[in-house]
């Protein structure tokens, strides 16, 4: 009876975005059972991406009210669902396996989980899946905007943090787990950055701590500084910006891998090199996470097929040979209003190729 909970959980998860992929050994089963007692995941799976109050979700569910408030607080503070206060009441939403519940695990790294988690992604079978949105952007570091791009509000990254009011920072579970199995890089741990209402899920539940706008901004500037990508959620209201190295961060990684990531990125501009400019001083080449510049004969070579559009090339660029430009409308797409409706395109994609 236990598993076949968990066994429902998991179907759950997989109709969410981003999916939760079946491994060809089991492990998907130990993974959520070390995150979620049996009582949990048999709620969790009546949760939809609806922001909802908990009598809808107990009527839902079959349970008296009182029970399942006291579960979804549990489960909240556990990271295993999202939760907002709005209007003097509280509402809870299903949370992706990524990004969302994996993500919210930032104090959870123990060797048990990492050994469950390791298990499982270790044993996920290839599959296709549909052709959608991805849950996150990319977005120039401002400093590599010119004035001439007329760049919409939620393509500049200060304008994304000036559309907010409250705000939180974290660490990065993607360099924290690279440091715990001895890799990954020297870039800042505290660069998570969180909006509104997940700013204040992540202070609420322990795994980020309120800041300020300044201190928003100097992140930002370390950020630039250590070569990290501007990664917000693909919405015109950001819910967080990721500040992302090549050699950690999970979607990095995986649009590295691809032959043409500037084909798989949503992102607005893309890198220009005018060669007659180019001095050769190489300052671009690790500044570039996707190995899109290289070094030529008499100036660095540019692949625009890995570019991302990040500017990171730009802001250190000292003879200006390298520059932003906008992608044609062709090549851009539109982010949804909010993350949840990010999502909801997505879910909605994959329940469509699904029938």
């Amino acid at each position: 009876m236990s598993e076949m909970i968990y066994r429902r959980l998991a179907d759950h998860l997989d109709r969410l975005p981003g999916g939760f992929a079946p491994s060809t050994t089991g492990a998907e089963i130990p993974l959520l059972q070390h995150l979620f007692a049996p009582d949990e995941a048999d709620l969790a799976a009546y949760l939809t991406l609806n922001r909802e109050p908990v009598d809808v979700i107990a009527a839902r569910a079959g349970l008296p009210t009182p029970e399942a408030t006291q579960r979804l607080e549990r489960m909240a503070q556990k990271g295993l669902v999202f939760s907002v206060n709005e209007a003097e009441r509280k509402l809870y939403s299903a949370a992706p396996w990524i990004v969302g519940i994996y993500e919210f695990q930032i104090n959870n790294l123990t060797p048990a989980f990492r050994e469950v988690l390791f298990d499982y992604w270790g044993s996920i079978a290839p599959r296709d899946r549909p052709t959608t949105i991805p849950q996150m952007r990319t977005v120039p570091v401002h400093e590599s905007v010119e004035m001439s791009l007329e760049a919409l509000p939620y393509e500049q990254v200060y304008q994304l943090v000036n559309a907010s009011d409250r705000y939180a920072v974290a660490p990065c579970i993607c360099r924290k787990q690279a440091q715990l199995s001895d890799r990954g890089c020297d870039a800042p741990l505290e660069t998570c950055l969180m909006f509104d209402d997940w700013a204040d899920f992540y202070v609420d539940g322990g795994r980020g701590r309120a800041i300020d706008r300044d201190e928003v901004m100097a992140i930002l500037a370390k950020a630039d500084e250590h070569n990290l990508v501007l990664q917000p959620s693909n919405s015109k209201d950001a819910a967080a910006i990721c500040c992302c190295c090549g050699c950690c961060c999970g979607i990095l990684g995986g649009l590295k891998q691809q032959p043409r990531p500037a084909d798989t990125v949503a992102s607005a501009f893309i890198a220009q090199l005018d060669a007659d400019l180019c001095i050769s001083c190489w300052t671009c080449l690790d500044r570039c996470q996707m190995g899109a510049l290289s070094e030529g004969d008499a100036h660095v070579e540019f692949d625009a097929g890995r570019c991302i559009g990040c500017g990171l090339c730009v802001t250190t660029c000292p003879s200006g040979a390298l520059t932003l430009t906008r992608k044609p409308p062709s090549d851009r797409t539109l982010p949804p209003d909010t993350l949840v409706d990010t999502w909801k395109t997505i879910a909605d994609a994959q329940a469509g190729a699904n029938g």
